[in-house]
């Protein structure tokens, strides 16, 4: 199990960061972002998470690959505030697949991991053909000496495989081959619930590397979740009505909190 966290089961409490100038629905400004964004880190914090992540979820339509460097510039003095602001394990998810830029934010911030959504093989999603660039990723990682986590998904949400492989073999090989240091598996969409046969079965494949829950975690489902899976990643069910464009509300972080604080054995 990774050993950035202070407890067993960690949930991760999502910062769904809304449009950074020069994205197409772009009508704040970095400094109503980095409030918004704090507002709702404190509110996680409020309710108990144990950790972080932050990711540019409002710049829809994405790049597949690469973002622009203004982006990667906002991104790492966001980052670099939620490190300096909260005490807390802090993860980096550049969207749609931008795992190097992540790790140059997450340098920059001194943040801990990075989430990367299609890290080995290739997807098809609305941004075309999504390629893993494993072998680039743990490069670029050497040559700035990081200590930065690659939390790898496997078989990524609002995606779909080019060819027939079974889950495990996936599984086993983002771990042994491209060296990942924990996966993520989740439904089929934002906030859809992960299927209990996925999760086991890529906990078996796993080796001891941990597996989380990347989507449809809520306060009824998640002591089940974290029967067979070693973390929860949380966003939408966190947000006020559960829906994705509003703030956090503390009241319902608390809510899944207390579920899984029941369930913990530490």
């Amino acid at each position: 199990m990774t050993t950035l966290f202070r407890r067993a089961k960690p949930v991760i409490g999502m910062l769904h960061l809304p449009a950074l100038p020069g994205s197409p629905a772009s009508d704040s400004t970095l400094e109503q972002i980095r409030l918004g964004m704090l507002r709702d880190a404190g509110a996680l914090m409020d309710g108990g998470v144990d950790g972080l992540m932050v990711e540019n979820i409002g710049d829809a339509p994405f790049y597949p690959s690469r973002v622009p460097p203004h982006t990667v510039a906002f991104l790492a003095v966001l980052a670099h505030e939620l490190k300096r602001a909260f005490a807390r394990p802090l993860g980096v998810n550049v969207l749609r697949n931008d795992g190097i830029s992540a790790v140059a934010v997450a340098e920059a911030a001194g943040a801990d991991f990075i989430r990367v959504n299609v890290y080995t093989g290739a997807r098809v999603a609305d941004q075309g053909i999504l390629e893993g660039e494993a072998h680039e990723l743990q490069r670029y990682r050497k040559l700035l000496g990081s200590r930065v986590q690659v939390w790898a998904d496997v078989a990524v949400k609002h995606s779909a495989a080019l060819g027939v492989r079974d889950l495990a073999d996936e599984v086993e090989d983002t771990v042994l081959r491209a060296r990942a240091d924990a996966i993520v598996v989740s439904g089929s969409g934002t906030g859809k619930q992960t299927p209990i046969d996925v999760i086991c079965k890529a906990k078996a494949a796993a080796g001891i590397a941990p597996v989380f829950i990347g989507s449809g975690a809520s306060a009824e489902t998640a002591a089940e979740l974290l029967r067979f899976a070693d973390g929860l990643i949380v966003g939408t069910w966190f947000k006020a009505g559960g829906i994705l464009s509003e703030p956090v509300d503390s009241a319902r972080v608390r809510r899944l909190m207390d579920a899984v604080n029941a369930c913990r054995t530490d």
